[in-house]
């Protein structure tokens, strides 16, 4: 049995190999729409989500599964004061896969030591969103033919920014060199991450604080909202919410294959007219999302492609 709950869980050949198998279901889905009949997903979300939990739900159901679970731990005995591990230990017998989500960082690693069957992290707190890393290696491999050798800029949250924080790291692991990191000081990338990017995997960083200083040496630019619930108090937040926004003149002397990606959801940070620029691939990203946990589900339930002989 294999949980993922970071993106350290599994080798660069295995994360690779969910990359591609996620484009080969894209571009032949109904090979796939029967290999998880009679499988059932567990979608545990202690805190809000849009694309993680649809997506997930929308893969299992494209591949034959049913998906049980919910949206607002205030639905759950969660409210009554059952532990996680009960919550977990039970949930074992309703289904064969769980995904979940939660503000608390370490929880679904807690979850994996009491499950009876895979956890997938769908989220925890400032931590790790691995399932967002797929999503968003399989949009570069995509896009730009690769998933290493670019330059890329984050830009925005990199303190509290989960998804930039399993990202660059995993990014690191295969290989990418160069990174550019845009952001307030008040939100720059934690300094242990930072060394061990550096110490670690040699990695080249930069920090700006503009954009526009950078713009024009970029393959990737991967933008993320300023995160108020990340905040502890609300004048914090004001003073920086509005720190960043993609226009287009900002991206006028970008390279023309560069791609702008966001895990979405935008809230300012991107401008609306943006979205016709042929660079701009954050909703095709959300698509990806979808086949690429498809085949991470069919891999944990060993099924279809992951079928044992």
């Amino acid at each position: 049995m294999r949980h993922l709950i970071e993106p350290e869980d599994f080798t660069l050949e295995e994360i690779e190999e969910l990359v591609d198998t996620g484009l080969k279901i894209y571009e032949n889905p109904r090979d796939y729409q029967k290999i998880c009949d009679g499988k059932i997903l567990a979608s545990l979300f202690f805190e809000p989500s849009t694309r993680t939990k649809f997506s997930f739900d929308s893969a299992m159901m494209r591949m034959g599964g049913n998906v049980i679970g919910f949206a607002d731990a205030d639905t759950s005995s969660t409210k009554k004061g059952e532990s996680l591990a009960d919550t977990i230990r039970v949930m074992g017998y309703y289904a064969d896969v769980i995904v979940m989500r939660h503000p608390k960082e370490g929880a679904p690693k807690l979850a994996s030591q009491y499950s009876s069957i895979p956890i997938i992290n769908g989220g925890d707190g400032g931590h790790q969103h691995p399932t967002q890393t797929l999503t968003d290696l399989i949009t570069i491999k995509r896009f730009k033919g690769t998933i290493s050798g670019h330059t890329v800029a984050f830009c925005g949250d990199l303190k509290y920014g989960r998804t930039v924080h399993s990202l660059i790291r995993t990014m690191a692991r295969f290989g990418t060199k160069h990174f550019y990191l845009v952001s307030p000081e008040e939100l720059r990338l934690p300094d242990a991450l930072k060394r061990q990017l550096v110490d670690k995997y040699g990695v080249e960083l930069k920090e700006v604080v503009y954009l526009e200083e950078v713009i024009e040496n970029i393959d990737i630019l991967y933008m993320t909202r300023i995160q108020k619930e990340r905040f502890f108090n609300e004048a914090d937040y004001l003073k920086l919410k509005n720190s960043f926004k993609v226009t287009r003149e900002k991206i006028k002397t970008a390279k023309p294959d560069m791609i702008i990606m966001h895990p979405l959801p935008r809230v300012n940070e991107i401008a609306y007219d943006v979205d016709d620029d042929q660079r701009a691939v954050y909703f095709e990203q959300s698509e990806m999302g979808v086949y690429v946990r498809m085949a991470l589900i069919a891999k944990l339930l060993e099924v279809g492609p992951y079928a044992r002989g």
